[in-house]
């Protein structure tokens, strides 16, 4: 009798782990060993379509410039220090077979800063990330066992950019301006664009462009953005990526009952999507651009959350 009993509190325990489990996450459509989400998409059939988006030969690059003096989200910075190695007092290099010199560089930085892209270990909730993974399993403080952005192949595809600001009749967007799926069905319909399976999706607000230099804590402090509501439309459409010419993609303060970032939990942990965070939009707007052929080929570091990152915009 007592092994029977044993046996019921076993079973009820793994049933209640089961169904805490079913409340927290789901597993990917791509399999429950999946780690690469969304990038699935990449295939000889998409990249050969957006090879066709290059009519002009010109390309414009998506990542900004970025130095110590870059604001991030606290307490994220970057500093770099160039060095001579071997080098003091004015020596030369003789074993190169003439007098040489050289410099080095070497560099401090939390990878989530400037332009970059969000890997899907980056954020999760009640303990969970994108496919089930458990946070006590995949992150050491020497990087992530799983979910690394070393994994994601390059990203090429359809890339589509919608004037968030233009929309808006504004010259930007102001911090906490939010928009869901009507306002980005609307900007979509003003600019002849059509959001498709596989699409890399990026939002021109303005922000970046008007406040990073002209008053970089207020850039920094604030952002407009999507809403969680407008990530759902988004996520239903099944992107490669999604991102925004502002650090965060959402909107700070966020939209009226949203909680702050929770589009992150929606596009990462619940639908394994991509991130592209400060990307330069503005450039493209203004040559006429609202369709092009994207790439994105990020650093290779094993076990890595996020990446700085320079795509480029072919058109």
């Amino acid at each position: 009798m007592r092994r029977s009993i044993a046996a019921c509190i076993a079973a009820a325990a793994l049933m209640a782990g089961g169904a805490a489990l079913a409340d927290d996450c789901a597993h990917s459509k791509w399999g429950p060993e999946d780690e690469i989400g969304s990038a699935n998409l990449v295939t000889p059939e998409n990249t050969l379509a957006a090879l066709k988006l290059v009519k002009q030969g010109k390309s414009l690059p998506l990542g900004i410039v970025i130095d110590s003096s870059t604001p991030a989200f606290p307490p994220r910075s970057l500093s770099l220090e160039v060095v001579q190695p071997g080098q003091q007092g004015g020596k030369k290099l003789t074993q190169f077979g003439y007098e040489g010199n050289y410099n080095d560089d070497l560099v401090q930085t939390w990878l989530g800063i400037g332009s970059q892209i969000d890997g899907l270990g980056h954020l999760g909730e009640k303990g969970y990330y994108y496919n089930c993974n458990d946070e006590k399993d995949i992150a050491e403080l020497t990087g992530l066992k799983r979910l690394g952005t070393h994994n994601i192949p390059p990203l090429v595809g359809r890339g589509v950019v919608l004037d968030m600001a233009a929309a808006a009749g504004k010259p930007h967007l102001e911090a906490g301006d939010h928009f869901g799926p009507e306002e980005i069905k609307a900007a979509a319909r003003a600019q002849g664009v059509e959001l498709r399976k596989g699409d890399i999706i990026l939002f021109h607000t303005g922000w970046t462009e008007a406040m990073l230099e002209a008053d970089p804590k207020a850039w920094v402090s604030g952002e407009p953005g999507v809403s969680v509501e407008g990530m759902r439309y988004l996520v239903s459409l099944e992107p490669m990526a999604i991102g925004a010419d502002t650090w965060g993609v959402e909107p700070i303060p966020p939209a009226p009952g949203d909680g702050a970032f929770y589009g992150h939990v929606v596009a990462l942990k619940e639908n394994g999507v991509y991130l592209l965070e400060t990307m330069n939009t503005g450039p493209l707007l203004r040559e006429g651009v609202n369709e092009f052929m994207f790439v994105l080929g990020q650093a290779r570091i094993r076990g890595t959350v996020q990446m700085i990152i320079n795509p480029v915009a072919l058109y």
